[in-house]
């Protein structure tokens, strides 16, 4: 959810710089409305994810250029600056997501659109808070055939059939993969629709060799990450596994289910078919040859990695770019199909995100302002010019989700799959209220190492969690604090 809006103020920039002019152009000066006296729009949006400059810079300026006689009023959630000089009381609850849209939207000052995350937005479109936008799109011809599936489908979804709301931006994942790896091993490249089952097989037959001479088949991550996270992201979330209930109180890890996902991917770790922290030895200098150590794909020891796109404009492309300016690396061809799904869960995808959902008060007092501002960000003007500037996401404008410049490479993998909100972001209140509960997901992690380092199998290791995680989690549920513990000091399940 929070990815995307601290990485875009550079960006926006830009894009302000390449519309203003011609926004500028199109206002007539007969057209300046004398301050005072324009139409207020008013837009709330969620705090934590996003801040007013951002907005602004993004969507607000260029379109308060273009409609002079509209002024627009930022409305968070909850207002941080009126907190930032009360006195602490730790006894005071934040107020949920929920209520604090809740006072948004209704009376006299009540927002007329809303910007949100896809948790608030399905609870909103459940509850009747949010205006039904299929008519005005029929009447006003709004273009939806261009959008991209995997984003109005899901909005669709989350809206019981109907839209209350539209996105114009998204990030996604691909299966990245460097041919000239499987050319060696006499394998045939990923194509776009397998299932995981399919890629591992691949990744088995095109892993080889011993020590730093070793290519890994497949990572669920380019980089140097938790390994644990990178399987939840990638492999587990779209099976929809749950850590615990819904309320926090019970373990729901000792399973078949759990087992199988463990037992599956814990195995490609101990066969060295997926990199572990060994294959790194970034402690190690001599293991350490090569401009792109640190990257086991662009050093040519990885045949493929799920990976998003600012990994491949930020690293990938420019390496390739810029290939004659860098001492010892040798650059090679490469491609990207879609995402891997399981064969129970068909197309569903871990690595889609819709960073931001705007919809229509269900009680606007702004109405049709409010929908002149959403069909704007929404449409094909402003995503022409969002698409020339960003490494992080997409618009979800088909039309304009092109390769980066001078790359040629299957971008439709990008916008194949279905969207799926991951389990802990289904419970992202619950881990807002009670912040321990990330302590019972590190204890999975330390319990899934041990497994892949052999110190445990699976099902002791799952055992383990189960029992431990009630533990802490009846401790979350009595409010008893886990620093103040000397039990707990040096971390979950110690």
């Amino acid at each position: 959810m929070k990815q995307g809006w601290g990485h875009k103020m550079l960006m926006f920039t830009l894009t302000f710089t390449l519309i203003v002019p011609l926004l500028a152009a199109c206002t007539k000066q007969e057209e300046v409305v004398p301050p005072g006296q324009e139409r207020i729009l008013r837009i709330g949006f969620q705090s934590g994810f996003a801040n007013d400059a951002t907005i602004r810079q993004q969507y607000v300026d260029t379109f308060e250029m273009a409609n002079p006689n509209v002024r627009i009023e930022l409305v968070p959630t909850i207002n941080y600056d009126d907190q930032r000089y009360e006195e602490y009381d730790p006894k005071k609850k934040m107020p949920s997501a929920k209520e604090a849209w809740s006072k948004l939207l209704e009376g006299a000052n009540a927002v007329d659109v809303v910007i949100t995350d896809t948790n608030s937005f399905g609870q909103m479109a459940k509850d009747g808070k949010l205006a039904k936008l299929d008519e005005r799109m029929v009447q006003d011809k709004f273009e939806t055939s261009d959008l991209v599936p995997v984003v109005y489908d899901a909005i669709k979804d989350m809206g019981n059939g109907s839209i209350y709301g539209l996105s114009p931006t998204f990030s996604s994942g691909v299966l990245l993969y460097n041919k000239k790896l499987f050319q060696d091993a006499g394998v045939e490249f990923p194509k776009d629709g397998m299932t995981w089952d399919e890629v591992f097989t691949l990744a088995e037959r095109v892993s080889k060799g011993e020590g730093k001479d070793r290519k890994y088949g497949l990572a669920f991550n380019p980089y140097n990450g938790d390994i644990f996270t990178d399987i939840n992201n990638a492999y587990i979330n779209p099976l929809q596994l749950q850590v615990f209930d819904s309320k926090a109180e019970k373990m729901l890890v000792n399973s078949d289910k759990w087992s199988q996902v463990w037992e599956r991917t814990a195995k490609l770790y101990k066969d060295k078919i997926v990199p572990g922290q060994e294959a790194w030895n970034m402690e190690n200098p001599q293991q350490n040859e090569g401009p792109f150590a640190y990257d086991l794909f662009l050093s040519g020891r990885l045949a493929m990695t799920t990976t998003e796109l600012h990994y491949m404009h930020n690293d990938l492309i420019s390496a390739m770019k810029n290939a004659g300016k860098i001492k010892n690396f040798k650059p090679f061809e490469w491609d990207v199909v879609s995402m891997p799904f399981h064969a129970e869960a068909p197309n569903v995808t871990g690595l889609v995100k819709i960073n931001d959902i705007f919809a229509i008060n269900a009680k606007a007092p702004n109405a049709e302002d409010a929908w002149d501002f959403i069909r704007y960000v929404n449409g094909d003007t402003w995503a022409k010019v969002r698409s020339r500037g960003t490494s992080y996401d997409m618009v979800t404008r088909k039309s304009h989700i092109k390769p980066a410049a001078g790359s040629n490479y299957n971008v439709s993998a990008f916008f194949s799959g279905k969207f799926i909100i991951p389990p802990n972001q289904k419970l992202i209140e619950l881990y807002t209220s009670k912040q321990d509960l990330y302590r019972v997901d590190y204890l999975g992690s330390q319990m899934f190492n041990e497994v892949i380092t052999g110190k445990k199998s699976t099902q002791n290791a799952l055992a383990e969690w189960e029992t431990k995680g009630n533990e802490m989690l009846q401790k979350i549920k009595n409010g008893v604090s886990f620093e103040e513990e000397e039990k707990y000091g040096e971390g979950p399940g110690h």
